[in-house]
């Protein structure tokens, strides 16, 4: 039988041979026998308890308390043993099943990560989860309008459709960087009222080879579940170059990856209800079968905004800022020319930061003017010049506005300071660009002959005050900026007596033809006549400025020393000084 005693003993104070000859005596009511703990309970007739130690299985306390009539009971601890090791196997079996389930639950992580490797990263947008409307995109009112239809076609389809037109694939956005086009692409998910998918080219492309065209049919499967439907590319560029330019031919990962586009884009599944919307900044380096009607069927161009974009979108980043009633927007549209949407952002937070830094209630015109001087001159350094230093860069810089306001008008200047910036050798002058230049990206003869004189106009000043032997390093980056300008005109342009021939050198070694085409196809004594026409533009360039700064030697002295009084001359006083004293 199983028995468990369940009262205390009192400390072992007899020994083995003392409790033989207790049980002998009868002075020994009841014993209680543990085999394996080679050890007895022993309870006294007097009421007395205790442990006395035996030896291990010992027959003869057994036999002792059978002639003595003792009662005695004998525990059975395999029971106990036996439920131990029964529980100890159960325990070893839970550890083991526990282990093996963590075992799976990672090995079909990795499975689940493995598997869905192939899958494409787009995130899903609804109209909720975007609050950018087309009212929110200022400075593109034709990029705007034609995405306008391309909403039309997803919400109206069957309008085209009796009329036997087809709703374009593919839409291909191009522009400057910051000029609004992912812009435009939210502005498309906030409006249209369809599931909206968007993605990064770049996304697609991984290490190993298939993954990207298996993402690419993944993203138009999702596609076509929730079609109608918008897809997003951005700088598709990263996939859609030119095949056969790069190393491995057709065989890389990019390449297939672009196949696969394509497939999907025109191919033999049908797609319809899809629309596909791209935006690169590169299109001279797109492949030619992506660019083909039937893929991208519609190409708009997001190009830097107007006099009147530029004010409708400073208006637009004003409205969470608080604006002076003194500040005029249309002025500062005037002054940042050239300036794309994200620029123009970028100068309206910049006046908030000074503001803020000055703590004031509202954005000045100050604070625009310091958060302009920023953006496009750089931060103000700590180096201080020598008062020699100060009348060298003074000279150079004022000789730079005299010969652009002869050649571009007196509007032309902006602003003019010997205060060091960063990236700038002590001084700048700021010239705003040609609005129609900037707008129709034309640029001529005269207007480039023009940047080059005022370019070299520095150093002319420094030869007119100081001489030929005393000309400093000054205009380093002027010289190397109308050097370049020089040899466009020669080269691309056909701006040079040698006429209206390319003669751009090719050295580029490309490795996707199977061959290798380093060898120049201009000759020798071209390169001659070449460099002698890059010199002689220059030469007459520079006589040019110094002729024009000679004439106006006067205006130069007089500016010069207002400009190392104040080291600042802005547009209004030299527009002041200028006109009477410029000399065309």
């Amino acid at each position: 039988m199983f028995f468990k005693s369940n009262f205390s003993y009192s400390n072992s104070s007899t020994s083995y041979s003392d409790l033989l000859l207790e049980i002998d005596s009868g002075n020994i009511q009841s014993i209680y026998f543990f085999p394996r703990k080679r050890e007895v309970d022993v309870l006294y007739k007097n009421g007395k308890k205790e442990k006395v130690p035996i030896l291990y299985n010992d027959q003869l306390i057994l036999e002792k308390a059978s002639e003595n009539n003792v009662d005695l009971t004998i525990n059975n601890s395999r029971k106990e043993s036996s439920a131990a090791n029964s529980f100890a196997s159960v325990g070893l079996f839970l550890i083991f099943v526990i282990a093996i389930v963590l075992i799976l639950r990672s090995t079909s992580k990795f499975a689940s990560r493995a598997l869905g490797f192939g899958k494409n990263k787009a995130k899903f947008v609804t109209i909720d989860d975007v609050d950018t409307r087309f009212d929110d995109v200022a400075g593109v009112p034709e990029a705007a309008e034609e995405l306008k239809e391309v909403i039309t076609f997803l919400n109206q389809p069957k309008k085209f459709l009796d009329l036997g037109a087809k709703v374009p694939k593919g839409v291909l956005l191009i522009g400057p960087p910051g000029t609004g086009k992912t812009l435009l692409a939210k502005a498309i998910a906030g409006e249209s009222g369809v599931p909206f998918l968007s993605i990064a080219a770049s996304e697609f492309v991984e290490l190993f080879v298939g993954v990207g065209a298996s993402r690419v049919r993944d993203l138009f499967e999702k596609a076509k579940e929730k079609s109608p439907c918008i897809i997003f590319i951005d700088e598709i560029d990263s996939i859609g170059r030119q095949r056969g330019s790069g190393i491995g031919g057709g065989n890389d990962e990019r390449e297939q990856t672009l196949n696969q586009l394509l497939t999907e884009l025109d191919g033999f599944a049908d797609n319809s209800g899809i629309i596909v919307i791209a935006a690169t900044n590169r299109p001279d380096i797109l492949d030619s079968a992506l660019l083909r009607p039937g893929r991208f069927d519609r190409k708009i161009e997001v190009m830097l905004p107007d006099l009147e974009g530029r004010k409708k979108i400073l208006s637009v980043h004003s409205l969470s800022k608080p604006l002076s009633k003194n500040v005029d927007l249309a002025y500062w549209a005037t002054r940042t020319v050239g300036f794309s949407g994200a620029d123009l952002a970028n100068l309206m937070n910049e006046s908030a930061i000074h503001c803020a830094r000055e703590e004031s209630n509202s954005i000045c015109d100050n604070h625009i003017e310091s958060a302009l001087d920023k953006v496009t001159l750089g931060l103000r350094t700590s180096v201080i010049c020598s008062p020699n230093m100060k009348k060298i860069i003074a000279y150079n810089e004022v000789g730079r506005a005299i010969v652009s306001a002869v050649k571009n008008g007196i509007d032309s200047v902006d602003k003019i300071t010997i205060l060091p910036r960063s990236g700038y050798i002590g001084g700048y002058t700021k010239i705003n660009p040609d609005e129609d230049t900037v707008s129709s990206g034309l640029i001529s003869k005269k207007l480039l002959l023009s940047k080059i004189e005022i370019a070299l106009a520095g150093r002319a000043a420094e030869t007119i005050v100081f001489g030929k032997n005393e000309i400093t390093q000054c205009s380093i980056n002027d010289i190397s900026y109308a050097t370049n300008i020089v040899r466009e005109m020669v080269t691309k342009y056909g701006f040079s007596v040698i006429g209206p021939v390319s003669l751009e050198s090719n050295n580029d070694i490309l490795i996707g033809d199977g061959f290798l085409r380093n060898k120049s196809i201009i000759a020798d004594n071209t390169y001659s006549k070449i460099d002698n026409e890059i010199i002689n533009i220059t030469k007459i360039s520079l006589q040019n400025s110094i002729n024009l700064i000679l004439k106006n030697r006067i205006l130069l002295e007089k500016l010069v020393e207002i400009l190392l009084n104040k080291e600042t001359i802005e547009n209004k006083t030299f527009k002041k000084i200028t006109f009477d004293l410029l000399k065309v």
